[in-house]
Parts: structure tokens; sequence; C-alpha cells
């Protein structure tokens, strides 16, 4: 890790200085841009580039915005890193200001501040990892791959999110810049390659496959599929200036199988710190051992949590594995820092805090409701403390099993959304159980509407449940107020009730519940 005093001093004090510092040295853990006229989505540790800030009012209001989020500093240009109101409201929000140089690119500063941190994280896997295949391994790599190729170098996963790239980028095209800015392949970008048939001969186990220039600007590309065993674990993209000679193109195909080692190397590195999490998650969920020291291990922030039922719905039982390992991906990859996950019984469970900024529940629900088709079911437990987790748990499968059954909307619903269907399902599941509904006089509404064909049970729950207002009832029903009033009246004389008796009104509504919702 890195403080933000380490990264400037890293940078050198003619590019970066810092005008507002922190009492205690925040850690850096990634760079992103606020655009002009979008809400940047900031998290813990982050250095905001203000790029698209002109005014005082403007760097005011993206500190307040950074600090609720927990970025780690906001980078601005002169004037403004130094005015007054600035300085004081990154004081006040507790967030450090860096002055970056009037006449620095913001593109080349993205390229230096990145080159930093993955740095230190390089420093970070040689110390750490087993028998190398560390991501510092993988920028060495690309770097070796690219003075092989002589062009400019991305290692990319399975999933087109960028591992390792090599130096040189400078000299490469908008897409290349975007999809190292972001650390994937931005979805315009894979849709103009997806429509070339790139990701089809990639699939078909193809050497090498050249992609001429496109008419955005796209430069050409040369890209090696990575493979062992049979099994696709990524690709290398080269940004090339036009058709590279075979021999070229041939030894920069034989760097794939090294790379290939060191994805495996690295994948199972993560199996195994993945299959540890996942087990810690589970004895949370199940209230087994001690739950601070497994919050404290998953790294959980103390406020209170949600627990997400996750059911993917497949075709078959191997579909539907598929397809729960790839949402596990997705939200591993996509959706918040470090996320606590596991799978039970074929549900997928994720502790998520409640609170605001990346990683959060409003976060995780945005993204799990707009994820691509086919949409999972997702029931958020309440938020509780961390030692009331299995609670939440008890609860988020409760509400599930209300949205499998389609008595709730979805396909994404919390607790305080579904608690009322909740109590409604409890209460038919408890007077069927006890059997609450075999007397008194919805028997003979009962047996009437199966003889006649009348609908009068259904024309007593619309009344009842609107606290028998006509008008409300009958929009309900889809018929007319007098008819409603019909009906009433002669299913009280069928039924010989009484219908003013509070108490009575109160049975009739528990059977009715039971016999709807059983």
């Amino acid at each position: 890790m890195i403080t933000v005093r380490g990264v400037v001093d890293r940078v050198g004090p003619t590019l970066l200085r810092i005008t507002a510092a922190a009492q205690h040295g925040t850690h850096v853990t990634d760079v992103v841009i606020a655009e002009a006229g979008r809400r940047t989505q900031v998290a813990d540790g982050d250095l905001v580039l203000g790029v698209s800030v002109s005014t005082t009012k403007q760097a005011v209001e993206l500190i307040r915005h950074c600090a609720e989020r927990g970025a780690a500093a906001v980078l601005l240009k002169p004037p403004l890193a130094t005015r007054a109101s600035v300085r004081a409201a990154a004081s006040t929000a507790g967030t450090e200001i860096v002055e970056v140089h009037a006449a620095a690119a913001w593109a080349q500063l993205v390229w230096l501040l990145r080159t930093v941190l993955d740095g230190v994280a390089d420093e970070s896997e040689s110390n750490g990892a087993a028998e190398g295949g560390g991501l510092g391994d993988l920028f060495r790599l690309a770097d070796a791959a690219a003075a092989v190729v002589d062009a400019p170098v991305t290692i990319e996963d399975a999933n087109s999110r960028v591992l390792a790239y090599s130096a040189r980028q400078d000299r490469t095209d908008p897409a290349r810049i975007s999809t190292i800015m972001g650390r994937r392949v931005p979805d315009e970008v894979l849709a103009r390659f997806r429509s070339r048939g790139v990701f089809r001969d990639l699939s078909r186990g193809r050497t090498t496959i050249f992609v001429p220039a496109q008419q955005d600007g796209t430069l050409p590309r040369l890209i090696v599929p990575i493979r062992m065993g049979g099994e696709l674990l990524g690709s290398m993209w080269a940004v090339v200036t036009g058709p590279v000679p075979e021999e070229r193109a041939a030894a920069f195909a034989d760097t794939a199988p090294v790379v290939a080692l060191h994805l495996l190397r690295r994948r199972a590195r993560e199996d195994a710190e993945r299959r540890r999490s996942a087990e810690l998650v589970r004895a949370v969920l199940e209230g087994r051992g001690s739950i601070r020291l497994a919050a404290a291990e998953l790294d959980l922030e103390d406020v209170p949590h949600r627990v997400l039922a996750i059911d993917v719905a497949g075709t078959d039982e191997l579909d539907a594995e598929g397809m729960r390992l790839a949402l596990w991906d997705r939200i591993a990859a996509g959706i918040g820092r470090r996320p606590a996950i596991t799978e039970l019984h074929d549900v997928l469970y994720a502790m998520v805090p409640d609170r605001e900024g990346a990683g959060g529940w409003p976060d995780m629900r945005a993204a799990l409701a707009d994820g691509p088709a086919p949409q999972p079911l997702v029931a958020a437990g309440p938020a509780v403390r961390l030692t009331d987790l299995t609670a939440s748990r008890a609860l988020a499968d409760e509400t599930l099993s209300l949205l499998r059954a389609g008595l709730v909307g979805g396909p994404v619903i919390s607790h305080e959304q579904a608690w009322s269907v909740l109590v409604l399902h409890r209460v038919a599941v408890a007077a069927s159980g006890a059997g609450a509904t075999g007397f008194g006089p919805l028997t003979r509404l009962r047996t009437h509407d199966d003889e006649a064909g009348t609908q009068y049970l259904d024309t007593l729950y619309e009344w009842l449940r609107h606290a028998g207002d006509p008008r409300a009832a009958s929009r309900a029903l889809r018929i007319h107020p007098n008819t409603l009033r019909y009906r009433m009246a002669r299913l009280t004389e069928l039924a010989e009730v009484n219908l003013d008796d509070p108490d009575v009104r109160l049975a009739l509504i528990a059977q009715l519940v039971a016999i709807r919702w059983r």
C-alpha cells in the first residue's frame, strides 16, 4: 500500500504538490477521473482527478462528494487547489488536495499515476507471492512480449479485464487508452471487435488474429489467445501499425505458453483465497465460531450489513452452476471492493454494508438490477449488526421464497419493501396449519362460489382489505361500485355474519389471508 504523500514523492514536486494534507495519511488504491456532467463513481482510497473542474463551486462539490465515499485525495490544477474555500472544504471533509502543474497533461498524469500504483503492486507481489507468478511478473512479461512484436501490449483475462500492460501505451489509440484507464475493455469497443468476429476466432483456437484498422480511428490489432490444456485463459493484444511479418507474429504467439503458466498460478492463488473467504462467510451466516474474528479476517466494515440471497435460474443444473459462477465473478470484479460471497444450497449469498458509495447496498442493488439477462432474483435482508447476520440471512431466504413464488415484484427487492407480504404469508401458513379456515361463515361462501360460480370470497376479501371503501374495493375487483354493494348485501345475508363487529372482521381477514396465501 502507498499513501498520498508516497505517490506525490514518487512522481516528484515538479508535477505534484500537496496543498491540503489530511491528519492521517490515506492509502491509495486506484485512479479515477471526475467527468463533466456525471456523478463520479468514487471508492475508498481513490485518487480523483478533477479533469472537468473549472470553478471553485465545482471543486468544493467534488471534494464533499469524494469525502463521503472515502477518497484518498482530489487532484486539481491551479489556481483552484490553493483557493481558501477549496482548502477549507478539504480540511472540513478530511480529504487531501494535490495541486497538478498547470502545464501537465491529464492523460500523461494518468499514465504516471498508474505506473506508480502498479509499481507498488509489483513490489507487494514480489514480497508476498510464492513461486513467482504475481502481477509484477505479468507486467514484465507484457514488456517482453511488446519487445518481441515491437508494439505496445495488454494481457487480458477471458472476461476482457486488463491484468497487465507494457510500456509505450501513449503510442496507441483512444480505445486502448480507455481500456487501460478503466482496467477493462469498454463495452462499445467490445461490441466493435465482436462484430468483426474476433471473439469467435479466439474461441476457435487460432494462433494469431489480425484485425485491420477501423474507420473510427482504432488502429490495427494483433491478438494471440492464451491457452492451457484447451482452455482459453485470456489473450494478448498488440496495437500495431499494419500487417505483421509471419516470423514476428509467430514469435509473439510463442510467448503465450509462458503467460498461460503465470495466469494459471494466479488463478490458483485466487481460487484458494476465494475458497477461504467463502468458508468464512458460510461460518458467519450459519453462526459458527467467532463472528468478530471472521468479520475481521474478511475485512468487513464495522457498520450495519445486509445479507443478499441471490437465485440464478438456468435451463438445467449445469447451466445454473455456470451462471452462478459467472455472477460470482461479476460481483467480485465489478461490484464493490473485496465482496464477501459464498454459495449454500445453490443460492449465492453476499454480505453488503448498508451505506452509500462503492460496494454499498445502493450500488450493489443498481448493479444487480441493471445486469445482463437473464437477471437473477435478489432478496436483501434487513440491515443488522455483524453479530446478527444470521437473522438477516433468514429473512433474506424467506423473501427470496416470495420472489420465486411471484408473491412480490422483482427481480431485486429489500426486506423493507417485502415485510408486509412476509407477515401475511406467515399468518397464512400459521392459520392453515392450525386448521383455522375449516369453520365459520366462510365455508358457506366457499361452497356457494364453487356451486354457483359467484365470487363472494374475493369480494369480501377486497372489501375488508380496503376497509369497507366500495370505490377502492370495486377498482381492485374491476367491477362497478353498485355491483360491489349488491354482492356485499347478498353474501352478508347468505353467511349470516355481522360485519359491524371488529372481531368478526379481524377473524375473517385472517381466514381469507390463509385461503389466498397458503
